[in-house]
Order: C-alpha cells, then structure tokens, then sequence
C-alpha cells in the first residue's frame, strides 16, 4: 500500500472563535477525509472535535465542508483530490460551532417539529392501506434521506440570512411537507389541515428560488428541487391562484356541514 503526506488546513475553535490550522498527514491509497482526521486525532490533535458514527454514509453524521463545499467526510475519497492540493475542512456554515469541526444542529429538529404528521384515513385499519406501487416509489426517494442537512446547509435562505431561519423551513423539511402532501393516504385535509397552505404561508415555500444547490450536495442523489420543491410550488399555485381550483374549493366547503 503506497502512501504520501497530504496537507490539510483544518478550523479549529469553538462558538467565540477560532482560525484555520496548517497540518501534515500521511494518506495511504484508498482513504477518505474522516480516515485522515481519524489519524489527525491519533496522532497530531488528540482533542480535535468531530462528529461521527457509521462511516458508511448512511447516518448522515460526519457533515461537514471540504474546500467549500457541503460533503460527507466519510465519503469523499482522497482520491479526488491532487496529492499536491491542500485540502480545507471546515464546519458547516450555516450552523453555529460547538467546537471544530462540530456544529448545533438543532434548528432542524425544531423544524421537524412543526411539520404535522401522517395523519391516517378515518376508519381504514393499519394492515388495509393500500397504495399502487408509483405512489410507493413516488414517496420513496424522499424516504432515503439520512438526515445529513447537507441540503440545509448549502441552501442559501439560510446559509447567508440568519434571519431567514425563524420563517423557512429548508430543503429537508419541504421535501417532508411535499412528501406528505402526494401520499394518496394522508387525511391531513380531510382533518382540517391544509398542507400547501402551511408550506408557504408557515414553512417559508416562497423563498425557495429553486438553485437546485441542495439536490447537488444530496449524498443520497435525491432530487429534492424537482421531485419535491418545484412540484409542492406547482400545487400552491395552482391552489392559490387558479381561478376554477379557487371555485371549486369554495363551493366544496359551503357545501360542507
């Protein structure tokens, strides 16, 4: 196994401040960044912060960014960088730094909080929903999403207006809301709950300028701005402004007890 010493400039500190820190570590053939940062804290900074679990991509926990750019450190090889390259590892920025390369993500958990749940047909047992197999892949690829908020992050509504938080949900949550919003089963309307509604008037849908910069860093390939964002904008549209859907959904609820 060849290896050679790459140069890594890492950000170190914390939520008063910090700097960028020049490193030297060795890199053997087939690694990928958090291998590196493994062997950083094994062997240069003991006390380096970094947030990690399954090191397969699947748990969406070793979020950071990497000369720039929102990325999963366990599945960035080293091979796609030039071994003369230095390489950049910072937080993501637009959370708030607990310490290195670990940041307060709990924004997104409040967000998560106030997308109202599945809600399930009256009358209609577990073991009877019945859905056709489109509508089951439909929902599907927004179920693989692992939670990485690498989309978060890169989304520009909230990377560069802090005070756009409070008001827009982000890409993640929208996807949620549109994913809800097709399930053939959800009864959220017959309960009283508008889901276009909410997600433009509650969830911030109206922000989204659809850049497709949170489909690019998507680790599960998922296409958050086509499939999801631009069909939900779609609905709103046509549920706020088309003259007949505005008709019939008057009279539809006149019509109601």
């Amino acid at each position: 196994m060849s290896s050679y010493d790459a140069r890594f400039r890492v950000w170190r500190g914390d939520a008063d401040g910090g700097e960028l820190t020049d490193y030297t570590v060795e890199v053997h053939d087939g690694e990928v960044v958090l291998d590196v940062v493994h062997r950083l804290q094994a062997t240069r900074t003991p006390d380096l912060a970094v947030r990690w679990n399954c090191k397969a991509g699947k748990c969406g926990s070793c979020s950071a960014e990497i000369n720039g750019r929102p990325r999963l450190l366990c599945m960035t090889r080293m091979s796609v960088f030039a071994r003369d390259e230095v390489i950049t590892v910072t937080p993501m920025r637009a959370f708030p730094v607990v310490r290195d390369l670990v940041t307060d993500v709990s924004f997104n958990y409040a967000k998560a909080r106030e997308i109202p749940a599945f809600v399930p047909p009256a009358g209609l047992a577990p073991g009877d929903y019945r859905m056709r197999q489109e509508d089951v892949e439909r929902s599907q690829e927004f179920r693989k999403c692992i939670e990485c908020f690498l989309c978060q992050d890169t989304c520009h509504v909230v990377r560069d207006h802090e005070e756009n938080k409070e008001a827009f949900a982000g890409p993640r949550f929208l996807m949620r809301v549109a994913e809800l919003d097709m399930h053939p089963l959800d009864a959220a309307e017959e309960a009283g709950l508008d889901r276009r509604r909410t997600a433009q008037d509650e969830h911030g849908l109206g922000y989204c300028n659809i850049t497709k910069c949170c489909t690019e860093v998507c680790p599960e390939s998922i296409r958050i701005t086509d499939n999801a964002l631009i069909p939900m904008k779609e609905r709103v549209v046509d549920r706020k402004y088309d003259p007949l859907v505005w008709l019939g959904a008057t009279i539809r609820r006149r019509r109601t007890p």
